[in-house]
C-alpha cells in the first residue's frame, strides 16, 4: 500500500501535465471530433444565413487556402496536390452534401466524389458535381476587404472559371461573408478548450515575469523572451509569433508604439524599478491566444507596487471597460471604435485601441476594432463595415498612456487580454489582469 502511493505521488506531475495538455494522439481526436460537429451543425447554419447554397474552395499543396487549412483533418498537416472541396446546401430537405473531388475521403466528414479512372479530369468531375447540384449561387474564396477570405489564387480560379459552363457563370459570387464567419465563429467546446489555452498563457506570462527568471541587474529582456519561446516548445504547443519584452523606467522618454514591437534594444538589464511589458499568445488544438500583461520589479525594502503605477493600470483597465461595453450585437468595428474612445476621452483618459479578431489565427478574420496607426477608422470592409456577430472571440488590446509625476514622464499601459462575445455580451475567457505582477512576490521576510 504504501509503495503504491509513492508511485502515485511520483506520477503526480505527469498526470497533471497530461491531463492540462494532450498528447499528439488526443489532440487529433479533439481536433476531428470539433471539425465534425463544425461541419455538420454549424455549416448549414452559416451556409444559410450568408445566402448561399454552394462553396467551393481549392487549393494546391504547401499553397492552401487560410479557409481551407482549417477544414483539414487532424492527420492531414498540408493539401495533397489539388484539393478540391465542395459543400452543396439544400435548405428546404434540410441536408448538406460535404465533397471532395479528390481519390480519398478527407476525414470523416468529407467524402470523396471523385474515381479518377472513370473521369481522368479532375475539374470536369467537378464540373459534372456543380451540374448535378445546379446551385443558385456559388460562392468562391477571393474577397478584396478580408485577407484570409482572399484564399483562392488567380490559377485555380481562371482554371474554374475556363471549365465551368456558361450558364453557372453569373451565379459565381465571393463566398467572404461565409468564409469570415467560418473563421470567427466559436462552439461551445472550442469556448471551454479556449479558457485552458488562455490559463496557460497567463502561467507562462506568471512565470516568466518572477524572481524564477528574472534577476534583477543580471537577467535581460532577450532572455526571458527566449526563456518564453522555450517554455512553449517544452510544453510540446507552438507560438504564432516571437514573445516580446520591453521596459518602462524613469530615466526614459515615452517612445513610439512601435518600440514595444521593433526597434527596442537587444539584451536590456532589467533593473529594480523596472515596469516591465510582454507581448505573448500560444497556439494549442488550433486555437490561438495574444495576451499583454505587465509586472513590476521591487526595490529593496518595496513589498508593493507604487502606488502611481497601481492607479496607472486601473486607468488601463477603465479603457477595457469603456471598450468592452461598447461591443453591442450588429455595430461595426469603427463604430465602436468611436463611441468607446469618445467616452473613455470624455472620462480624462487618453487612450489607443486596437482590438481584432482572434481564434483560429492569431490575427483573424471578422469585426476590427481600430489599430494602433488607424485611430479614425479602418477604412476596409472588416472595420467599415463589418458586423459584431454572436460567439466570436477577440484579443481586447489597447493602451492608456497615463503621465507619471514621480517619473517626470509619460508611460503607457498596454493590455490585451482573450475575450469571448456571445448572446449575453462580452466576457474575458480567463479573466484579466488587475493588479500587477511582482518580482520577486512578496515573502513575509521581506520589507523593514
Amino acid at each position: 500500500m504504501q509503495k503504491t502511493i509513492k508511485l502515485a505521488l511520483l506520477l503526480l506531475p505527469f498526470i497533471v501535465s497530461s491531463q492540462q495538455i494532450l498528447p499528439e494522439v488526443e489532440r487529433a481526436r479533439v481536433v476531428d471530433e470539433i471539425l465534425e460537429e463544425r461541419f455538420n451543425v454549424l455549416l448549414p447554419q452559416l451556409m444559410d444565413d450568408a445566402g448561399l447554397d454552394m462553396w467551393v474552395l481549392i487549393s494546391r499543396e504547401y499553397n492552401e487556402d487560410p479557409v481551407l487549412r482549417t477544414m483539414l483533418p487532424a492527420t492531414w498537416l498540408n493539401a495533397r496536390r489539388r484539393t478540391i472541396l465542395l459543400f452543396y446546401r439544400d435548405k428546404d430537405k434540410d441536408t448538406i452534401d460535404k465533397l471532395a473531388v479528390a481519390r480519398y475521403n478527407i476525414g470523416k466528414s468529407i467524402t470523396s466524389a471523385w474515381d479518377k479512372e472513370k473521369e481522368p479530369d479532375q475539374w470536369k468531375r467537378l464540373m459534372q458535381l456543380i451540374a448535378e447540384r445546379n446551385p443558385d449561387k456559388i460562392g468562391l474564396n477571393f474577397s478584396k476587404d478580408h485577407n484570409i477570405a482572399d484564399g483562392l489564387d488567380k490559377t485555380d480560379y481562371d482554371e474554374f472559371m475556363a471549365n465551368l459552363p456558361r450558364k453557372y457563370q453569373s451565379k459565381v459570387v465571393s463566398a467572404e461573408q461565409l468564409a469570415v464567419r467560418w473563421i470567427e465563429t466559436r462552439t461551445p467546446r472550442e469556448m471551454t478548450i479556449f479558457n485552458q489555452l488562455t490559463d496557460i498563457t497567463h502561467d507562462i506570462i506568471a512565470e516568466a515575469f518572477s524572481e524564477k527568471v528574472i534577476t534583477p541587474g543580471v537577467t535581460t529582456t532577450t532572455e526571458v523572451e527566449w526563456w518564453m519561446r522555450q517554455k512553449v516548445t517544452d510544453l510540446g504547443l507552438e507560438t504564432w509569433f516571437h514573445p516580446t519584452v520591453d521596459v518602462q523606467r524613469t530615466s526614459e522618454e515615452l517612445v513610439g508604439h512601435l518600440y514595444s514591437f521593433s526597434g527596442r534594444p537587444d539584451d536590456e538589464v532589467i533593473q529594480r524599478g523596472d515596469l516591465l511589458h510582454c507581448d505573448f499568445g500560444i497556439t494549442y488544438l488550433r486555437l490561438n491566444t495574444d495576451c499583454q500583461e505587465l509586472a513590476y520589479v521591487l526595490k529593496p525594502e518595496e513589498t508593493e507596487a507604487p502606488s502611481f503605477l497601481v492607479n496607472a493600470l486601473y486607468d488601463g483597465n477603465r479603457v477595457q471597460d469603456f471598450l468592452t461595453q461598447n461591443m453591442v450585437e450588429g455595430r461595426v468595428g469603427n463604430e465602436i471604435l468611436a463611441k468607446a474612445l469618445q467616452d473613455a476621452k470624455d472620462s480624462g483618459l487618453r487612450p489607443a485601441i486596437y482590438t481584432h479578431p482572434l481564434g483560429m489565427y492569431g490575427h483573424s478574420a471578422g469585426t476590427t476594432i481600430g489599430m494602433w496607426d488607424a485611430q479614425g477608422g479602418v477604412m476596409k470592409d472588416d472595420g467599415e463595415n463589418y458586423p459584431l456577430n454572436p460567439n466570436t472571440a477577440y484579443a481586447i488590446e489597447l493602451n492608456a498612456t497615463v503621465n507619471i509625476p514621480e517619473w517626470n514622464r509619460d508611460i503607457r499601459i498596454m493590455l490585451e487580454e482573450p475575450g469571448f462575445f456571445g448572446e449575453d455580451g462580452f466576457r474575458y475567457i480567463n479573466g484579466r489582469q488587475t493588479e500587477l505582477l511582482l518580482i520577486p512576490r512578496p515573502k513575509s521576510h521581506l520589507g523593514n
